[in-house]
């Protein structure tokens, strides 16, 4: 063999050059995109004007109505511990969850209704974390200062200054999440014994609720605000179900902005090929949720118009015709409608028969409220007696019977029965119910003997006003005959 350094299949062996491992960079991707602060900036206009209306309306009902008395009574009060609902003068008990179903029903096709006709209006304008955030907002504009004071005193370092502005904003907004709270727990409990037990730091559970329901408004509308509106409610998710090609949206007319970019106001722009848009961003510093309507369709707009009034203002400025974002529809876009011939498309089938289901149960509801017989009658037979025979020959069974007064007025009642020959009350026929009370009584009825065979026999026990003949009520029951 040679001693030659070949292998033995005559192949020479390859050099081998060692080479110097390469460094690999290591990127850390987070799994959510970090949220970025919105200071929105503030804006005149209708809609702006609209939206604040509608936060005087909402709230002056909500922190007014617990404090309004009917009868010496709380107008409006779900009392879950006595299980009565006071209704401005109506009782309902939970024997009358028809009711609140109904109008549950009512609430959800009336959504299905604005939000067809006019996209996501209750977002823009009623929307409890919309009102809030626009309470907390003008807060902080009056403690804080504009969009680009806040600014600055966000990238700013901590000083006295600035301690004190987010100190006193702060401590209002804790004011109002904490009158927002009582007031909600206000609902359930008689709001005027709910003073006096957080006064006096009674009732732990009453002031739990206040704190956590205040913790809840000082969270969404102080720091969490569009996030909710984006990320935690389902409406923003399946909205467009019930969006069409008819549907009122707020909308950038692209055919007449684009190209969009920055100009003086004398110049001729259309001959340098630019639209109406001068691309301030106006538009997007206002927006609550920070987006930019000039993408296009989001989900992530409440259809508040803010975008719609900066535009506006905008235009005016340059003597251009307002309307480059407004409310319209892709079908009047694409073929340039405009007025009647939008609104004309709105009575399609969708909203016909949304609006058609929607005023029948309304009316219905209301029918069924105003008929409604304001006396509950619920017969309970003694287990401890079922039957038996009484002096005289009758035939007696007991009966305990629960009277419940819906009105606001004490109801004198007279008892009568019948579906036997014979079968009359033998105990006290005529009873008074306290206003808006329950009362339970002891109910005797008799036969006489050999008036049916032995077994079950159905009666009626009869309630009724000897003064107001629409309380009257007839309840359902069975007499026993012994063998």
């Amino acid at each position: 063999m040679s001693d030659h350094p070949t292998s033995q299949r005559g192949k020479v062996p390859r050099k081998v050059i060692p080479i110097a491992p390469v460094p690999i960079e290591e990127h850390e991707q987070p799994l959510f995109e970090a949220r970025k602060k919105i200071q929105p900036r503030s804006i005149s206009g209708v809609f702006a004007r609209w939206r604040w209306a509608m936060v005087w309306i909402t709230q002056l009902f909500f922190y007014g109505i617990p404090w309004l008395q009917i009868n010496d009574r709380q107008a409006l009060l779900f009392d879950l511990e006595q299980r009565r609902f006071y209704i401005f003068g109506w009782l309902l008990y939970p024997q009358d969850f028809i009711y609140l179903t109904t109008l549950l029903i009512i609430s959800a096709l009336a959504l299905f209704l604005f939000t067809a006709v006019a996209g996501r209006l209750w977002c823009g304008f009623s929307c409890p974390q919309s009102v809030y955030t626009e309470i907390f907002m003008w807060i902080e504009r009056k403690t804080e200062g504009d969009r680009s004071a806040r600014l600055r005193l966000d990238n700013s370092g901590w000083t006295r200054e600035k301690l004190l502005k987010r100190t006193s904003k702060h401590l209002l907004w804790l004011l109002i999440a904490l009158w927002t709270g009582f007031t909600f727990v206000g609902y359930f409990v008689p709001i005027r014994t709910l003073a006096v037990e957080v006064m006096a730091l009674q009732g732990a559970w009453q002031i739990f609720w206040v704190l956590f329901y205040a913790l809840a408004t000082y969270g969404n509308a102080g720091f969490l605000r569009e996030q909710v509106c984006t990320h935690m409610c389902p409406y923003a998710r399946f909205q467009s179900a019930m969006f069409d090609k008819d549907t009122l949206l707020v909308t950038y007319d692209a055919a007449r902005g684009e190209s969009r970019g920055p100009r003086a106001k004398d110049i001729d722009y259309k001959a340098q090929g630019l639209g109406d848009c001068i691309d301030c961003k106006l538009c997007v510093q206002v927006c609550p949720v920070g987006i930019d309507i000039r993408d296009g369709l989001q989900y992530q707009c409440i259809n508040c118009g803010l975008c719609i009034d900066a535009c506006n203002s905008v235009m005016d400025k340059m003597h251009y015709p307002r309307g480059l974002i407004r409310l319209s529809t892709e079908n009047a876009l694409a073929r340039g409608w405009r007025g009647m011939q939008v609104v004309r498309r709105m009575l399609r089938p969708r909203v016909l028969i949304y609006g058609a289901v929607l005023l029948g149960l309304t009316v219905a509801m209301v029918v069924s409220l105003y008929v409604r017989v304001p006396l509950k009658v619920d017969v309970v037979r003694d287990r401890g007696t079922l039957s038996r025979i009484v002096a005289g020959g009758q035939i007696e069974n007991i009966y305990r019977v629960q009277l419940g007064n819906a009105t606001e007025q004490p109801q004198r009642l007279q008892l009568s029965a019948s579906g036997l020959d014979g079968l009359r009350v033998a105990s006290d026929t005529e009873v008074t119910v306290d206003a808006a009370a329950d009362r339970w009584i002891v109910v005797r009825l008799q036969a006489p003997y050999g008036v049916a065979s032995a077994g079950s026999h159905p009666v009626q026990l009869e309630v009724h006003s000897p003064v107001d003949a629409s309380i009257a009520v007839q309840a359902k029951t069975t007499f026993l005959v012994p063998r």
